[in-house]
């Protein structure tokens, strides 16, 4: 190290004024050059905080960010806002904590200032706007929808309806990127929507993206199943559950992936209504009972004799002898009605199927043999094979396929019509190899991001070295003492042939020549010496 030290001293020592002036340039241009690529490398990683933000919203949010001494870039002609990446998630919650951004839309603070005079027409129409505006802020939190609009219709409340059966309909506008929603997230925003107005159903909510398509339609529900994509929809549906719920059975029993299950179904795609009626003879029963009683009674009383003209029939006189006896006769008579109506026991059964109704299932079943063990001390390699399952194990699983899918052989059918089960290998890698092949994966991520940092330093001290390298090879040109200029007094003189150099002759040498005065004169006494 002294050595090397050394020798750049006296290269140094060596070099003219112009040549020195030059070095150090250059130097702090290496420098400079190292000093900003370990800046630029060490710079922190933006991510992007908002994107899509009107000019109020950026405005606010720029301005919280200077507020907290935060560097940030605006892009997208102001739209977009990126901030360090690990303080992405923690200021967007500050942000939503003072209610940024507000969205394009306005929300319920339409209501927060008191505005006296409005009509009824114009409040409800504020209503609509700031129900709209909370909702299209509500569906841009759902994971990869960067924008919503949302357009509700409502029928006008009217004493008088002119016309009958006018239902409320809603219209949401996604912006996607290049990105897709899956059903179960077009799904949430068609019930968020309809759960937020009065009178509205999910199918009557359409969802568009922004590459045009109508992502809700095939979401329609359809209990008619009336055309053929609600039938396939709806038979995907069954066959997929059924699958699903067999593979995620078998996986615990045979470990994830190990088996493939595929359902058929066939789906009652007609609506039938069936009405029954039944009359049990046996099943009689008294349905109504009348009783009529009637009972009569009559007297008549009858003379024996008597003297006829006036006298028989003027009245008797006081103290007239009483009349013979005269004879009596009595009539009694009694009647009783007794009516009864039976009923015949009757049963009546309206039944209504609707469709959807499953017909018959059946699964086609593979499964992936036995994993190898661990090889015996002494096998070879091709030995050591796991054992197939027997046909009973075979049967096993096949029987409790049957019983999750709620299948029942009828007398005489084979159990392999409904469910066939095949041990098979698969094609596909192992799970514990894709495993190691992500983790390989990830682990060269790594390592290429950590390089990258590196990478910047490293560039910068090969550029030194190698300048430092030829900065050591470069060597002043030699030229001899006889070559340099004389100064005009010394113009007539000459150098001696004996080779003496006066000191006068020497100060003005170093004078005209400081570059070359020194190799010059090494290479001069160099030749004196031999």
């Amino acid at each position: 190290m002294k050595q090397f030290s050394q020798s750049l001293l006296a290269l140094w020592q060596q070099l003219g004024l112009n040549q020195r002036v030059s070095l150090g340039v250059a130097a702090l241009a290496v420098a400079g050059a190292m000093v900003a690529l370990v800046l630029w490398s060490r710079r922190p990683e933006y991510q992007l905080l908002y994107a899509g933000l009107g000019e109020k919203d950026a405005a606010a949010i720029i301005g919280q960010l200077q507020t907290q001494n935060i560097p940030h870039q605006v892009s997208a002609g102001g739209s977009s806002v990126q901030v360090p990446a690990k303080l992405v998630y923690k200021l967007r919650m500050d942000l939503a904590a003072k209610g940024l951004p507000s969205g394009d839309g306005v929300g319920f603070e339409i209501f927060d200032k008191g505005q006296f005079g409005l009509s009824d027409f114009v409040q409800r129409t504020n209503y609509l706007r700031a129900v709209q505006g909370e909702l299209a802020r509500t569906i841009t939190q759902v994971q990869g929808v960067r924008a919503a609009r949302v357009m509700i219709v409502q029928p006008e409340s009217r004493l008088l309806l002119t016309e009958q059966g006018v239902k409320s309909t809603a219209s949401v506008f996604v912006d996607l990127g290049g990105g897709r929603l899956d059903s179960d997230q077009v799904n949430a925003i068609r019930h968020l929507v309809a759960n937020a107005v009065h009178g509205l159903l999910p199918d009557q909510v359409a969802v568009v993206d922004n590459h045009g398509r109508v992502i809700s339609e095939e979401l329609k529900q359809d209990p008619t199943l009336a055309n053929a994509s609600s039938q396939m929809r709806y038979r995907q549906q069954v066959e997929d559950y059924f699958a699903r719920k067999v593979e995620s059975m078998l996986a615990a029993v045979i470990g994830p992936g190990q088996a493939v299950v595929r359902v058929s179904a066939e789906i009652d795609s007609e609506a039938t209504t069936l009405t029954q009626e039944k009359f049990d003879p046996e099943g009689q029963v008294v349905r109504t009972q009348t009783m009529t009683e009637d009972t009569n009674n009559s007297t008549e009383a009858r003379a024996n004799g008597g003297s006829v003209g006036v006298s028989a029939n003027v009245p008797d006189q006081a103290g007239a002898a009483p009349a013979a006896a005269r004879p009596v006769s009595t009539t009694e008579q009694n009647r009783k009605n007794r009516t009864t109506t039976y009923e015949i026991n009757r049963t009546l059964t309206n039944t209504t199927r609707n469709p959807g109704t499953i017909r018959s299932l059946t699964a086609a079943v593979f499964i992936a043999p036995r994993p190898a063990s661990a090889l015996a001390a002494g096998a070879a390699p091709a030995e050591a094979v796991a054992p197939k399952r027997t046909p009973e194990e075979l049967a096993a699983l096949r029987q409790v396929v049957m019983n999750a899918l709620g299948l029942k052989p009828a007398p005489g059918q084979s159990p392999d019509s409904l469910v066939t089960l095949q041990e098979l290998p698969f094609v596909t890698e192992p799970v514990s190899q894709q495993i190691q092949a992500i983790q390989a994966e990830n682990r060269w991520q790594g390592w290429i991001e950590a390089g990258s940092r590196w990478a910047a330093v490293l560039g910068a001290a090969v550029v030194l070295l190698l300048f430092l390298r030829l900065l050591s090879r470069q060597k002043p040109e030699a030229v001899p003492v006889e070559m340099l200029a004389m100064p005009a007094d010394l113009g007539a003189r000459s150098l001696p042939v004996s080779g003496q150099v006066t000191a006068e002759m020497l100060n003005e040498l170093i004078r005209q020549k400081p570059a070359h005065v020194g190799s010059a004169l090494r290479e001069w006494v160099a030749a004196n010496k031999n």
